[in-house]
């Protein structure tokens, strides 16, 4: 038995220091199936999210679902520092490691309890090993407590950092495609700036913030659980609606460039399939369409109306409908597993954009009124 408690003690060493390599140094992705983070954020994810959809009210829904991200970091790292302890405990059972002060008659929870003083380095002094292997491992394990406490150090900034690089791009969208985002806001407000050349240039930085996306995504996927500031935002919302925005123009829309389009569509489908591979999401088709036939007819309508003419022959509809198979099953499997709202197409409604709400309601203005108005003040 103590053979054994020792192999197994050992083992639980190696998958920990193993598992938080790959989780927070490892820089790239990793494919292996059975790992005992994903099996964590397996178990975890699972019930805390069906107890967040059965929350009628939706503010509160989503700041149980917003918890679920940091609070998960916090609980693997103590599955980790658990794991650590008990094995180490384990070891000084197995090898029957003999304490000081004498006369002691150790059992496991001694152990167990010197283990834990010796992880985090206490110092305490009231149980200590008395002999050449028991000593060697007190070592072994103070050394990896402070190199755990080092690399979480570490972690948290650069978690962090990216979550933040992330965001900054999602709330650029809000003048620009409203809140909750879609791709014909999108359209709209560089239709009504009359700047549809403008439109290349933010394709381009919505190219390259997927690229980041994807990255930090990739190294950290626990950033795909962690929830934008504002509940009718989130990173999938946006970036279906640039895919969004994309396959329109590569279908034949107005006069706007299909060439920085294909490159930004690349890239963000790139980002959500691979994130759909590392969470285990199948690629399911959305239920309902997204774009039904009376739905692409009020597209039709509500581009025309401010002067885009999306074609209407056989042709444009079937590059539309191609173009469309090639991402919305991989967003729309994330979107059921993460609990989080696809873009609508066309919206019956004209989305509000977050900067004209404030805690008191709408902001009475219209957008050029209240730009006129800053103007004047600022000379």
């Amino acid at each position: 038995m103590h053979v054994a408690a020792g192999v197994l003690s050992g083992a639980v060493i190696l998958i920990v220091l193993w598992d938080a390599f790959e989780t927070i140094i490892l820089p790239r992705r990793v494919t292996r199936r059975i790992r005992l983070t994903s099996g964590f954020y397996r178990l975890t994810w699972r019930p805390w999210s069906a107890i967040a959809r059965r929350i009628r009210r939706p503010r509160r829904r989503e700041s149980m679902l917003a918890y679920f991200g940091p609070l998960s970091v916090l609980l693997l790292l103590t599955v980790w520092t658990a794991g650590m302890i008990f094995a180490f405990a384990g070891l000084h059972w197995a090898l029957g490691t003999r304490l000081a002060p004498p006369g002691r008659s150790p059992d496991f929870w001694t152990y167990l309890y010197m283990s834990g003083t010796d992880y985090f380095t206490l110092g305490l002094g009231d149980v200590t090993a008395a002999q050449g292997p028991g000593r060697a491992l007190t070592v072994l394990e103070a050394g990896l407590g402070f190199g755990f406490l080092a690399i979480v150090i570490g972690y948290f900034p650069v978690l962090y950092q990216a979550f933040s690089r992330r965001e900054v791009n999602i709330v650029l969208l809000d003048a620009r495609a409203g809140s909750p985002s879609s791709a014909l806001e999108l359209l709209r407000h560089f239709s009504v700036t009359r700047s549809l050349d403008q439109v290349d240039p933010l394709l381009h930085e919505c190219e390259r913030w997927t690229a980041e996306l994807l990255e930090s995504h990739i190294s950290y996927p626990v950033l795909s659980y962690f929830r934008s500031q504002h509940d009718n935002q989130s990173w999938l919302g946006a970036i279906t609606t640039v895919l969004d925005a994309c396959a329109l123009a590569m279908a034949g829309i107005g006069e706007t460039s299909s060439r920085q389009a294909q490159l930004t569509f690349a890239m963000a489908r790139h980002a959500v399939v691979d994130i759909a591979q590392i969470l285990r999401r199948p690629p399911s088709a959305p239920e309902p369409d997204r774009l039904p036939p009376d739905g692409f007819a009020r597209l039709r309508e509500e581009l025309a109306a401010i002067g885009l003419d999306l074609a209407g022959d056989g042709d444009a509809v079937a590059r539309l409908n191609h173009l469309r198979g090639m991402y919305e099953p991989y967003v729309n499997a994330l979107a059921e597993y993460l609990a989080m709202r696809l873009p609508e197409w066309a919206p019956e409604h004209r989305a509000t954009h977050n900067w004209e709400t404030s805690a008191w309601g709408r902001a009475a203005a219209a957008p050029g009124a209240a730009c006129q108005r800053a103007d004047d003040e600022h000379g």
